[in-house]
């Protein structure tokens, strides 16, 4: 599939549906994925992310997961596959799989947990990127993963032909505005609270968590700021802060907020896997809370930019 901004513009990091006994659910997923891309506006679908639960899903689970989403939207989004683990041979072993199951590209993170050198850092990177067709999407979380990807790095790996993006959650805009004015590198805000500021520095655009619930208003960040609406897409951008909160800043993991916000919702979703726990009643309450008070501030900011006539600043 060809796209014209590398990885899709607004790209949402999708759960991973589970049946209530917790085994994979390739049709809830099919379900969501196309609620997501044609009811949602979404261009791009990640699978296996983080918020996709990779670490306690296997190989198996990855590569149905994907063959489904891809059988279901493959037409119309661009997939990304997560392939990265703190094993070489095994990440590489898991990025051919996902290139003849059907990706588009490959969202490949930095090893995790034997904090690699930088140099091992990129002969990881290279590894993996040398071993497919597929355009690659670094994944900067210094947060999860103990490794910073170092703004040097970044440069040197920025010339392989098929390392093509960054999905950046290292919260260092001056980074990446070295990066970004440096290079060819898209770069896609992996933290939602950063959708709008990298985006004003030349990002190309999202992968979101909060875009699993709400992804027409994420969207219309990215639309507002394009159509040169930037006083509407920053005031979209301030009505989605509590949900973002909600989600990936109160210290709640992201999967464990959106799979209970879509479970009231009534959509796919099912149990998180240990050594995560479901989110609790007095949680999901205010969740809900937080969903609901996004998108209300999400509709006022449309309607008072309605409100307003065509050439008059709101």
């Amino acid at each position: 599939m060809e796209h014209p901004t590398p990885f899709g513009r607004t790209a949402v990091a999708m759960i991973t549906p589970f049946t209530a006994d917790g085994e994979l659910d390739p049709d809830g997923a099919q379900r969501l994925a196309t609620r997501l891309v044609d009811e949602g506006g979404c261009d791009a679908l990640v699978l296996s992310g983080t918020t996709g639960e990779s670490p306690t899903t296997s190989d198996a689970e990855k590569e149905t997961l994907l063959r489904a989403v891809a059988e279901a939207v493959g037409d119309r989004a661009w997939i990304t596959a997560g392939v990265g683990t703190s094993d070489t041979r095994h990440t590489v072993e898991l990025a051919r799989a996902a290139e003849r199951a059907g990706a588009h590209g490959l969202l490949v993170v930095t090893p995790y947990y034997s904090r690699p050198t930088q140099e091992a850092v990129a002969h990881h990177l290279r590894t993996v990127a040398d071993a497919t067709g597929l355009p690659v999407m670094l994944y900067d979380i210094p947060g999860r993963t103990g490794t910073a990807l170092a703004a040097d790095t970044l440069l040197r790996l920025a010339g392989h032909p098929r390392i093509a993006a960054v999905k950046d959650c290292g919260n260092d805009l001056l980074k990446s505005a070295k990066v970004l004015a440096a290079t060819d590198l898209a770069y896609y805000a992996g933290s939602d609270e950063q959708i709008l500021p990298l985006r004003a520095l030349g990002g190309a655009g999202c992968v979101s968590t909060a875009g699993n619930v709400a992804p027409r208003a994420v969207r219309a960040v990215l639309d507002a700021y394009d159509a040169g609406d930037t006083v509407g897409a920053a005031r979209r951008q301030l009505a989605l802060i509590p949900l973002i909160e909600a989600v990936t800043g109160s210290g709640t993991p992201g999967t464990v907020a959106v799979k209970a916000l879509l479970a009231h919702l009534g959509l796919p979703a099912g149990p998180v896997r240990g050594p995560l726990l479901d989110a609790d009643a007095a949680l999901t309450s205010r969740l809900v809370d937080a969903l609901r008070t996004a998108l209300d501030r999400t509709a006022d900011a449309e309607a008072r930019e309605s409100a307003v006539p065509a050439g008059v600043p709101g």
